[in-house]
């Protein structure tokens, strides 16, 4: 992953010069997301393809970044589905997610995709009736909730117990028997994504290869033929310790040394969005007031978690720099702190709105500039814009800088 911190640096600094309002902006560095992209694609090793999951940034200038470099794009809705295919026709789509609607269902059929990955029994016999009333068949994954011994929790589990995504095991045989019954249906695989934020490239081979371990164990039980496994993402990135990211060489190492050790393994097919554009992406809010109250010190700047939700979604104290503005308009002297420990709020009405907590500081005045990097996923697209109507951050895109033939 890589921060372009002086390239951002610059482009505020011309944008301050011509604001007349206090700053607040989003800036993506598309040069970045190019290289990182390219990366991790690079990293991957034979039969293995990744694709883009748009939920995590579905910008346009971000997707058309990434659609000459992956395999296609993971859509989890209707609108979803509607926004890549009037972007990109052609481009290869995975359709996911829960409560599918009949409307989505039938959209996805209209649209080519390359797969629908099922999430319950009910979901597979919609589909099913669908597809035959549109005299079509639908490419189908299932994703099962796969109870794993042992399996390592991170800071978001999304199953490997009780949760609403996937088909539990026990109900594979009748959704297996089911999808044998159906004429409208070819299972290609399955949907495995047990986990996110995922810090351990180790414990993520480990994790994959015990897909891969059941899934074959099925494939001889029921004497299926399946084409792919999908193993989710997962892939996390560290917002606490932003020096200590996922070694994706090391993941990539590992997942050659898994293939190599299991030659009929089927396609793997990742569908990362966090890992992709995290750290393309720059918050940034000008300092509107320094609070000092019951011994906290506090810095108020334009802006919030109403543009910039991941630091409560995610439970964490964001990392940030501090940009110095020289520029002072007022006849008094400036507000600053130095050497401080603040906390970082924004604009709204509620205690809530807590973007980082204990932060050293060694210097911050009113009128400097916060800039908060990994904000390229679950940011913008997460957060609830409309509260107190303030108005919405400028959204600005750093251009490539070796635009290639497919980017043109």
């Amino acid at each position: 992953m890589e921060l372009r911190v002086d390239t951002v640096a610059r482009h505020l600094r011309a944008a301050l010069a011509d604001a007349t309002q206090p700053l607040c902006a989003y800036l993506y560095d598309l040069e970045a997301l190019r290289r990182h992209s390219q990366a991790v694609v690079a990293a991957l090793p034979a039969g293995c393809e990744l694709f883009y999951a748009i939920k995590a940034n579905s910008d346009l200038p971000i997707l058309r970044t990434l659609a000459p470099r992956v395999a296609g794009f993971e859509v989890s809705s209707g609108g979803e589905l509607a926004w890549v295919r009037e972007h990109f026709p052609s481009t290869p789509l995975i359709f996911s997610g829960p409560g599918k609607t009949d409307a989505e269902l039938r959209l996805a059929l209209d649209s080519d995709v390359e797969a629908i990955h099922v999430e319950s029994p009910h979901e597979l016999q919609r589909l099913a009736w669908l597809a035959k009333a549109a005299g079509k068949t639908a490419p189908v994954l299932l994703r099962v909730n796969l109870p794993l011994p042992g399996l390592a929790a991170t800071t978001l589990m999304m199953g490997g117990k009780a949760t609403p995504f996937g088909i539990a095991v026990d109900q594979l045989p009748a959704c297996l028997a089911s999808l044998r019954e159906a004429r409208g249906l070819r299972l290609r695989g399955f949907h495995f994504h047990l986990l996110s934020h995922q810090l351990d490239a180790a414990a993520h081979v480990e994790l994959i290869a015990a897909y891969l371990e059941q899934v074959e164990r099925w494939c001889g039980a029921y004497g299926l033929d399946i084409d792919h496994v999908n193993v989710g993402g997962g892939i996390g990135v560290n917002y606490r310790q932003p020096q200590q990211q996922f070694d994706l060489a090391a993941f990539g190492a590992g997942l050659q040394r898994l293939r190599a050790s299991r030659p009929g393994l089927p396609r793997l097919r990742f569908e990362c969005g966090r890992y992709i554009t995290a750290a393309c992406g720059y918050y940034a809010m000008q300092v509107l007031d320094l609070k000092h109250t019951f011994g906290r010190d506090y810095v108020v700047a334009r802006g919030g978690t109403h543009h910039f939700r991941t630091p409560y979604a995610q439970g964490h104290s964001h990392p940030f720099h501090v940009l110095p503005v020289e520029h002072w308009p007022y006849p008094w002297a400036r507000p600053e702190l130095r050497d401080a420990t603040v906390h970082v709020v924004g604009q709204l009405c509620t205690p809530k709105d807590l973007l980082a907590f204990d932060a050293p500081v060694e210097r911050v005045r009113v009128g400097d500039l916060l800039v908060f990097p990994y904000a390229g996923a679950y940011a913008w697209h997460i957060s609830h814009h409309d509260f107190l109507r303030h108005p919405h951050p400028q959204h600005w895109y750093l251009p490539m800088e070796h635009a290639d033939a497919a980017d043109e």
